[in-house]
């Protein structure tokens, strides 16, 4: 429970007063021993206990009168938890607000969405609470922006809905950076999220980092997450899998995958239509879906032969989230796919060309050859999808070659070298191999994302049958992919601003592993790198909503997309939009599909150790989320002067009581 006004809560001794007024009293009086009082004394003894106990619900009652009064002017609040926390008027408050694609989510029925809801109750929750200072960390850029009241807060375009998904770990340390930039005093730490892993990523390896910063500052941090769990089992989302362009003998043709999605299965076959446009021009398919996903797998549309650029999007239905409702999509002639290998070993380095030269569709082209370190300045750079290297990590020009094509949007794998562990590259460095008599199993591994995520039709990779004989240990900053039993990384992405940089910590080698026996997950993950490397080639993107990666927003030119987006905001927002020659379709994350909620227990282990309280609310509850209760303590003090005032009235004697007594004395004659 929390108070407006806690130093008012220093008078609670006062509440001792009845007991300290009742020992004045007895020092009053002195003990004079009278023998005719014997007698009444000893009536007296008979109804002691009652009077005793009466005089001890009378001291309680007064006690508690105090008290309530002392409670009621000190204003107690009270949340959706009553939790037992004291404390007053914060010095800065931060807010850390989800406008990802699922908080758009509303409950059903005409309530708001989980965003609309959130800030409103965030609105009332920091007026009634009060701060001299309120700054909001925009989910999409991790800035923080000062606000001038806590009812900025419905009219920032900070808080407003966005495609982009959120990163609560960047945005806790942004929050963390502030407080140590500006020494702010007492802080407090509102967070308004749906608890998407995506988003908040709870097996990530930033959380405890996290922790013991905030632990360190000794002005104290207080947390308190407003939390909107609940998924509506009937929304449904659409994707694109991928879009071609086939040339006919006459003609042309889109070929488009999609994939419907729900929450929860659905209990009977339904009948979805799903709208096609193609620059302007508008198509509907009906499918039945059933189950929990549908895949739609080549469906062609007809297109003018000349066509060989364009954009399109495809619809379902408003239900119960807009956000997932529509998928845009660009088109372009296919762009060659063309990978390098430099690898030291020819065990390890033939595999993993093979997995790179094999196209997983016809109409794709796919090359990869095999380099030495001494052809990277020749290479060409500008059409190369991806790298593969098995080698002593890069340095000096060769480095800054890698390290310039992963910039601009360029893939690399990193597989471990037999020797030189001292280099670094990208915050990440080898150190040890580790071997082990029995072979290692897989024991974790990311299946919502990146580079080994499930099929388009659902189905999990077989990464868990891999088995690992050798492995080599990895230091520095990185997201773990894929752990091995132990939790030693087997598959790990570096932190960068574009492009990719994984690093997989055995080879394909037989010695060290089953990739190349086992192949399907080595071929996917290869490809899929490639597929993303040669994504950024060519004049057309297909762009997850995140900071720009092409050129400056304020030239681009919105074709078709949020109305409500300001230019410097485009790559944020769901839409296609035209820069120069380029065309870019911008979506959220494949991860924003996930409808997997962080469990209770391990929302609890995140915050281990600070100062932490929650409450859960619904889309559309208006209800507000902090509360003054000083009426209830006002309520109990009355009742309490009222029951003290009834044991006080003397006690109502019987008519036998009150009535004449006659003595009688009885003789006996001797």
């Amino acid at each position: 429970m929390n108070f407006i006004e806690p130093l008012l809560l220093w008078g609670l001794p006062l509440a001792s007063l009845p007991i300290i007024i009742h020992l004045i009293n007895q020092r009053r009086y002195q003990t004079v021993r009278w023998g005719a009082m014997m007698f009444l004394l000893a009536a007296n003894r008979l109804s002691r206990g009652y009077a005793r106990l009466r005089q001890w619900l009378i001291m309680l009652f007064r006690i508690l009168a105090i008290a309530a009064l002392i409670f009621t002017i000190a204003r107690p609040l009270a949340t959706g938890f009553l939790g037992l926390k004291v404390g007053g008027r914060p010095d800065t408050t931060i807010v850390l607000l989800d406008r990802s694609p699922s908080m758009q989510e509303t409950g059903g029925g005409a309530g708001g969405s989980k965003l609309e809801t959130g800030r409103q109750q965030l609105v009332q929750a920091l007026t009634l609470l009060g701060s001299t200072h309120w700054v909001l960390v925009d989910s999409t850029t991790n800035q923080a922006v000062d606000l001038e009241s806590p009812g900025a807060l419905l009219n920032s375009r900070a808080g407003e809905p966005a495609s982009a998904g959120s990163d609560l770990t960047s945005m806790l340390q942004t929050a963390y950076e502030y407080i140590k930039t500006n020494k702010t005093g007492r802080t407090e730490i509102w967070i308004c999220s749906d608890l998407r892993d995506s988003d908040w990523q709870a097996e990530g390896g930033r959380w405890q980092s996290l922790r013991e910063s905030f632990l360190e500052f000794p002005q104290g941090v207080r947390f308190h997450l407003l939390a909107y769990p609940q998924t509506t089992p009937e929304n449904m989302s659409v994707r694109v899998t991928s879009v071609r362009r086939v040339q006919t003998s006459d003609a042309a043709e889109l070929v488009i995958s999609l994939k419907l999605s729900r929450a929860t299965p659905a209990e009977s076959r339904l009948a979805v239509p799903v709208q096609f446009e193609i620059d302007g021009a508008r198509s509907e398919f009906t499918v039945d879906f059933e189950g929990l996903d549908f895949e739609l797998k080549d469906h062609r549309i007809p297109i003018e032969r000349s066509r060989e650029r364009g954009w399109g999007r495809v619809s379902i239905p408003a239900d119960a989230n807009p956000a997932d409702n529509e998928y845009c999509f660009v088109f372009d002639r296919p762009v060659p796919r063309k990978a390098v290998v430099l690898a030291d070993e020819s065990t390890a380095g033939h595999p993993l060309q093979l997995a790179a030269s094999i196209s997983p569709d016809p109409s794709v082209p796919v090359s990869a050859e095999t380099i030495s370190e001494e052809q990277l300045p020749a290479l060409d750079w500008d059409n190369l999808s991806l790298l593969i290297w098995q080698a002593p990590l890069p340095a000096g020009t060769s480095a800054q070659l890698v390290q310039t094509f992963v910039e601009r949007g360029g893939q690399v794998i990193f597989c471990p070298p037999r020797g030189g562990g001292d280099t670094e590259i990208f915050g990440v460095s080898w150190k040890n191999w580790m071997e082990s008599p029995d072979e290692i199993p897989v024991e974790q591994w990311r299946g919502d994302q990146d580079l080994l995520a499930h099929t388009n039709s659902g189905a999990a990779l077989p990464v868990g049958k891999l088995q690992i004989r050798k492995h080599r240990e990895l230091t520095g900053e990185f997201t773990v992919l894929a752990s091995l039993r132990g939790g030693q990384p087997l598959l790990a992405r570096a932190t960068t601003s574009r492009g990719g940089a994984y690093f997989l910590t055995t080879t394909p080698a037989p010695t060290d592993s089953s990739l190349a026996s086992d192949g399907i997950v080595m071929y996917v993950m290869v490809q899929r790198a490639l597929a993303a490397g040669a994504a950024v080639l060519g004049n057309t993107r297909q762009l997850v909503a995140g900071p720009s990666t092409v050129g400056d927003p304020v030239q681009w030119q919105k074709i078709t997309g949020d109305d409500k987006a300001i230019s410097i905001e485009y790559p944020y927002h769901r839409g296609v939009y035209a820069t120069g020659e380029k065309l870019l379709a911008v979506n959220r994350s494949e991860a924003e599909d996930n409808s997997t909620v962080v469990p209770d227990p391990k929302v609890k282990e995140l915050f281990q150790g600070l100062d932490f309280s929650r409450v859960d609310h619904k889309a559309g509850n208006t209800a507000s989320v902090i509360r003054e209760i000083w009426r209830l303590f006002l309520a109990a003090m009355i009742i309490a002067l009222i029951v003290e005032a009834g044991l006080c009235l003397p006690k109502v004697l019987s008519r036998a009581e009150t009535g004449p007594k006659v003595a009688t004395s009885g003789f006996t004659s001797v």
